[in-house]
Parts: structure tokens; C-alpha cells; sequence
């Protein structure tokens, strides 16, 4: 539906010539001579914008902005007024007009102006819309609404009751925290602790202690017994993040625990028997820590349970208005600024931008121009020089008539290509299983090997 202007000049010259320059650039015009059917096009007609001239007999263009206020508190107005009385046009502004444009009208600036308008009336639109399906979401909540999310909230969701251990894989940034902790507060264990052991934190015997406990005397400083990581989550949940920077010898000893519920702590004979559900994270691809000794196999099939890999935001870019939005209002109240949205060509960079630190980064970028921002939205210039200079996403084009076959072998080459070759982000941005992509390439290297044949 083409964006609804209403006009209002008492000159019939002046709403045709309007009329015919506006409509040229898609927009639907509505007209009234004077300030009374102004009012009453605003209640009828719901125009998206007003362009008003500022002398007119009757209502002025002052009081009609007001009454224009108090029908539609969303509308846009851009004032006309004569050269030489632009003091007149700056108390409009004063008064909430987004901008005016001076008679005689020149068409590039005044199609300019109302498209401008037109921008912020649906930028605050938008605005509005994504407060409302935030809500009260919390400060720590995953969110997203892509189809790789909406696909991987459902299996979380499927597997969060049952008691098997679950392995978190991506990258740095992504969100596996939060997940952990959607899936503990999804399963019957909520009412009881989850625990967090960062596993790339500490030196492995302070983490052998950290995990297991240690009795009084089992080492110089240890005078009492101390519970561990795996006590302290009884009934509930123990989050082992970056599980693969853990010693080979504390893998064993954890292996056992998967294995056979059982440990001691430090310097114990007490067999203990544990009780919670395990969840490991790492943003390292588990298959390759295997094969570089990193990560033993065997524990490795433990953890494995079940696996969900999280996708990076350069897979969800639909994401990421929502995500900013929260994150505006995340560091607007902690910072109490007075900042609600974000400018357009600032929302079209932090799109653009490929996010090689994920979620995490796209925070600290918001939080940097919330302190920023002097005004009530974000501009381009309250982003990252790395944002403002991001390049359009690569496209590609295609003859018609291109066999479908070439289509999409160009089209997985190409995504390959723009995520660095990890097959997985790849297959996630195409809709599409990692197995028929490993599938399509075999397919490729037969015909290669066929035309190599032949010569």
C-alpha cells in the first residue's frame, strides 16, 4: 500500500502541482484547502504524512500540527513557508514538525524531505512493533526469529526434558550460555540449581577441585572440605562451557562421572554418587579437537548425546533488527539515555556487517552508540568505521532459462565461498541439510572425474 499524503494549501495551483509531483514518486495525495478539512482528511483519510502550508486562513499551520498531534501522535509533518519567513518555520519545528521546505518549491528538495518523513514515520512504526513483541523479555533471553533460530528453539525445546547430556557447538558469541540456560529452565530440574564451570578458566587442579571437591588437607590451603561443582548441582543442571580446553586427564575422570555416575573428591576414598544433568559447550568444531587429540573420543560420544549447533548471526541476519532493538533498550536504561531507535541507514549497516564476533559484538557496537547518541536514535555516525564501510552482501544473477542444476550449484559455491567454507553455516543459510550438501559436492567431483575421463 503506496505511502498517504495529505496536502493543505489554500491555492489550487499550489495542491495540483503537489499532487502531480508526489504521485510521480508512488505516493497517494489527499488534498484540503484550509486548516477545518484538514482536520477532517487526518480522521477520514489516516494520512502517513503532513505537508502543510503555514499562512492560511482560518486554523494555522501551527494549530493544525497540533490538532494533527492529537488525532495521530505518529504523524509526520513537513512544513511550507515563504522565502523569508523561515522564523516562522523554525518555531513549527519547535512545535514537532520533522522539517519544511521554502516557496517556491523545488522538486528534488521537497521529494527528499517527504521521503525522509515517510523513513521515520516507518522506522518508528517498526520501533514500536519490536517493543511490543519484546515485552519483558530478560536482559539474558535468546532471542530470534529466523528460520535457523525458529528451527533450533523447537529442538531445544523437544530435548530440554529429557535427562541425556547435550553438546552446544558454535562460535564465540553466539549465545550457548543462554541456551544452556533455556534448556535447564525448560526441564524438570528447574526448581534446582544449574551450575557454570568455565573449563578454559582455570588450571586443572584447581578445576579437578572446582568439579569434584576436596577433603580437608588434600593440598596446601585445603583446611575444610569443600563441596563441588557437581554437589552444588544436585537435582539440577551442571554447565561445563569450553568443555574441550579441559585436561586429558581430567577428561577421564569426568568420563567416569558420565559413565558410571560416580567420582570422589580431592584427597577423598568416598565414592559420591552425582546427580545432574550435564551440559558441555565449545566454539570449537569437536570433530577436528578429536582427530587433534585435543578431546577424547570416547567422551566426545558422551557429550554427543544429543547436539545443537548454534547458528552465527552472519546466518541469521534477520535477527538482527530484533536483537538491536533489545540491545537499544538493554543499554538505554542502564546508561539512562533517552535513545528509542535506530535511523535507517544505520539499521541497513548493522545488517550489512558480516558480525565476526556474533551476538557479543553486535552488543558492544549498540552499548558504544548508546553512550554516543546525543539524540533519541542512533545514527550511522554513532556506529564502528568497520559498520559504515561494510560492503552489500554479494549477489548473483542468472540468464533466464539457466538449467536449475547450474542455478544451484553456483548459488552453494558462492554461499561456501562468503562464509569461508564451513558447511554447516552454509547449509543453514540455504534452508537446507548439511548431508545434501556434502551429497551435491560428491556429485560434483563424479561429474569432474566423468569429464576428466573422456579426455
Amino acid at each position: 500500500m503506496p505511502p498517504r499524503v495529505l496536502v493543505v494549501d489554500d491555492e489550487a495551483a499550489n495542491r495540483a502541482a503537489l499532487d502531480r509531483i508526489l504521485q510521480r514518486e508512488g505516493m497517494e495525495v489527499v488534498h484540503a484547502e484550509n486548516g477545518r478539512e484538514a482536520l477532517e482528511q487526518l480522521r477520514a483519510a489516516a494520512p502517513d504524512l503532513l505537508l502543510t502550508d503555514l499562512k492560511m486562513p482560518g486554523i494555522s499551520g501551527i494549530e493544525l500540527m497540533r490538532g494533527a498531534r492529537a488525532i495521530d501522535p505518529a504523524i509526520e509533518t513537513i512544513v511550507m513557508t515563504a522565502f523569508g519567513t523561515v522564523e516562522t518555520a523554525v518555531e513549527a519545528m519547535k512545535e514537532g514538525a520533522w522539517d519544511f521546505v521554502t516557496k517556491p518549491l523545488r522538486r528534488a528538495e521537497l521529494v527528499a524531505a517527504c521521503k525522509k518523513a515517510l523513513e521515520r514515520r516507518a522506522l518508528r512504526a517498526e520501533n514500536r512493533a519490536l517493543k511490543a513483541e519484546l515485552g519483558q523479555v530478560r536482559a539474558d533471553e535468546l532471542l530470534g526469529r529466523s528460520a535457523p533460530m525458529r528451527a533450533l528453539l523447537d529442538e531445544a525445546r523437544q530435548v530440554a526434558d529429557a535427562t541425556a547430556s547435550v553438546l552446544l557447538c558454535g562460535e564465540s558469541g553466539t549465545g550457548k550460555g543462554k541456551l544452556a540456560r533455556l534448556l535447564h529452565e525448560l526441564s524438570p530440574r528447574r526448581a534446582k540449581p544449574m551450575i557454570t564451570v568455565n573449563c578454559g578458566a582455570l588450571p586443572e587442579n584447581l578445576l579437578e577441585s572446582e568439579l569434584f571437591g576436596h577433603e580437608a588437607g588434600a593440598f596446601t590451603g585445603a583446611v575444610s572440605r569443600r563441596e563441588g561443582r557437581f554437589e552444588l548441582a544436585a537435582g539440577g543442571t551442571l554447565f561445563l562451557d569450553e568443555v574441550t580446553e579441559m585436561s586429558p586427564t581430567l577428561q577421564v575422570k569426568l568420563l567416569r562421572v558420565l559413565q558410571d555416575g560416580e567420582y570422589e573428591r580431592v584427597g577423598g576414598s568416598r565414592t559420591l554418587r552425582a546427580d545432574a544433568r550435564i551440559l558441555a559447550a565449545t566454539n570449537r568444531d569437536p570433530e577436528q579437537a578429536v582427530a587433534q587429540g585435543s578431546l577424547r573420543a570416547d567422551l566426545f560420544y558422551r557429550l554427543n548425546v544429543i547436539r545443537l549447533d548454534l547458528p552465527p548471526l552472519r546466518a541469521r541476519a534477520d535477527d538482527v533488527p530484533l536483537l538491536a532493538m533489545h540491545l537499544l533498550r538493554l543499554h538505554a536504561a542502564r546508561n539512562g539515555r533517552a535513545v528509542d531507535s535506530i535511523a535507517p541507514e544505520a539499521l541497513d549497516a548493522l545488517c550489512r556487517y558480516r558480525w565476526p564476533g556474533n551476538v557479543r559484538e553486535l552488543e558492544n557496537v549498540l552499548q558504544r552508540a548508546v553512550v554516543l547518541c546525543r539524540g533519541g536514535s542512533i545514527e550511522l555516525s554513532h556506529l564502528p568505521a568497520p559498520l559504515r564501510e561494510a560492503a552489500p552482501a554479494d549477489t548473483l544473477s542468472f540468464a533466464v532459462g539457466t538449467p536449475l542444476k547450474v542455478v544451484e550449484r553456483r548459488m552453494i559455491e558462492a554461499t561456501l565461498k562468503q562464509v569461508d567454507g564451513d558447511k554447516t553455516v552454509a547449509a543453514q543459510l540455504l534452508g537446507i541439510t548439511t548431508r545434501t550438501l556434502y551429497r551435491r559436492e560428491a556429485e560434483w567431483r563424479g561429474e569432474r572425474a566423468e569429464d576428466e575421463g573422456e579426455d
